[in-house]
């Protein structure tokens, strides 16, 4: 399976990790990129494994719409 992640670098050091498409949004952390996507991975497969368990449907990017909205500050 594919799911797409999104990473960002935090002010204090290392990344923030999130997974949109699954339902109970994966979030971790890691020192460094590698790292962090080392730790989102073993994430969704523990996330995964416990559906499977549960026989609860694995969910998929099916209908996730990406979008980029720009928006004004006033600072």
């Amino acid at each position: 399976m594919h799911y797409r992640i999104l990473l960002r670098r935090e002010l204090e050091g290392g990344y923030t990790v999130a997974v949109p498409a699954l339902a109970r949004a994966r979030v971790t952390f890691g020192e460094t990129v590698d790292e962090a996507i080392a730790m989102v991975r073993e994430a969704i497969e523990l996330y995964i494994e416990h559906l499977l368990e549960k026989g609860e449907e694995i969910p998929t990017e099916e209908g996730l719409l990406e979008y980029t909205l720009t928006v004004e500050t006033h600072a």
